[in-house]
């Protein structure tokens, strides 16, 4: 059998951050591993190509947070030009960033003769009302019969969320054709040595357990409420400001720690002043090596979403905080992927954008019993078993053989 020829695209490749260039790394060194021949198409600041664990990355020269429309579109222009110098893939998979990247993946395949996977983390441009940017109806309208026509055309679309799922078997693509892999948490997360040694050392703050993150702060210890990861648009914080203030009033040992960056990461710092609130802390951006110690200094961790951002993004924050065994608190929609996980496994708490007081209700409730946050500790600990890197892994690589298995047999 001939050895099987893989190419990704994606404007967002490590070490530039982006949880979907992180999860593309993983996955391409899977293959690379498996004995694939992969490519990466991304962006840089500077043009150029790389080797890198025996995959082939190739750059195009674009800024690393592109500050306009033009800007994504003249790195989808020069993906797609590039892409088609290079020689036929068995199989190439196109992401979601630049925005409809699916239908130059589709000239691409066609051209080519290809197999086409869509590995779709954000819906555009359904997500655009989402993210602020108003496009005219015409455009919508031309744009989503775009998108459905490229998805239409794939071999395979693979979601990362059952909302996702729900939503495109709704707007009419083929189900035979969805397949849906969770997203992962950083391999860094998943040693199993470092797990076993997390389970016996951890309890929250008011038992008296282990904190190593706190040495390097030099605080008090607090019980925290922990934001970690990208502050951007579709992520609103007001609730938590609000709820923020509400417990400082009340004279809560609360703190709310942000470790990260993102559009609204100087909102924040604004409003931080402008109440004087003391139970709020910025971080940037930790180095992968304190990743760990990061997310196991918070006791609770909190993912924000959008209520109408349901089935078109599904934030990656919620496996992070299982794969260090943490209650999450999601203010959000109830019908996102990420609400039903929480759920399922009874790992935290939902509550909906704007409803200050439920939030401050499920802090309370974890800082002041045991017995709740024990239970939802739990949750996340079975929830972990199932939410694995590998297990990811490779149900995605068993969809890619599925794609293009009589191809290589014939």
């Amino acid at each position: 059998m001939r050895r099987p020829t893989i190419l990704f695209m994606n404007r967002v490749y490590p070490p530039v951050r982006g949880a979907t260039g992180r999860v593309l790394k993983d996955l391409a060194c899977s293959f690379a591993h498996e004995g694939w021949h992969v490519t990466v198409i991304s962006s840089a600041p500077d043009a150029g190509e790389i080797r890198e664990d025996g995959i082939r990355i190739i750059h195009v020269k674009g800024a690393e947070n592109p500050s306009s429309l033009v800007a994504y579109i003249w790195v989808w222009f020069k993906m797609l030009a590039l892409a088609l110098r290079l020689k036929r893939r068995h199989i190439l998979v196109t992401m979601s960033d630049p925005p409809l990247l699916v239908y130059a993946g589709c000239i691409i395949a066609k051209i080519k003769g290809s197999r086409h996977i869509n590995w779709c983390h954000d819906l555009y441009p359904e997500v655009t009302p989402v993210l602020g940017i108003k496009l005219p109806d015409f455009f919508m309208r031309f744009f989503m019969r775009l998108r459905r026509k490229s998805m239409n055309a794939c071999d395979k679309v693979i979601v990362s969320g059952r909302c996702m799922a729900k939503y495109l078997t709704g707007d009419g693509l083929d189900t035979c054709k969805i397949a849906m892999v969770p997203n992962w948490p950083d391999m860094e997360l998943s040693d199993p040595e470092m797990i076993d040694e997390q389970d016996m050392l951890y309890e929250p703050q008011e038992f008296g357990g282990l904190r190593p993150f706190e040495k390097q702060l030099k605080t008090n210890q607090r019980f925290r409420i922990l934001y970690a990861g990208n502050i951007g648009l579709v992520h609103p914080i007001d609730t938590i400001l609000d709820a923020a203030q509400k417990l400082e009033e009340q004279g809560s040992d609360v703190e709310f720690v942000f470790v990260g960056d993102g559009a609204r990461f100087d909102f924040i710092v604004e409003e931080r002043t402008r109440r004087g609130l003391d139970n709020i802390r910025l971080l940037p951006y930790q180095p992968i090596s304190q990743l760990r110690e990061v997310l196991e200094s918070g006791d609770v961790h909190l993912i924000s979403m959008k209520e109408d951002a349901a089935g078109f993004v599904v934030p990656s924050k919620l496996y992070a905080a299982l794969a260090v065994a943490r209650p999450s608190i999601l203010i959000g929609p109830e019908q996102s992927e990420t609400a039903k996980v929480i759920h399922d496994f009874e790992a935290g708490t939902v509550v909906a954008q704007g409803d200050v007081d439920a939030l401050v209700s499920a802090i309370t409730k974890y800082r002041e019993n045991g017995k709740a946050w024990f239970e939802a500790h739990r949750g996340a600990v079975n929830a972990r078993g199932v939410f694995t890197p590998q297990g990811s892994i490779d149900a995605w690589m068993e969809k890619a053989w599925d794609v293009v298995k009589n191809d290589l047999d014939a």
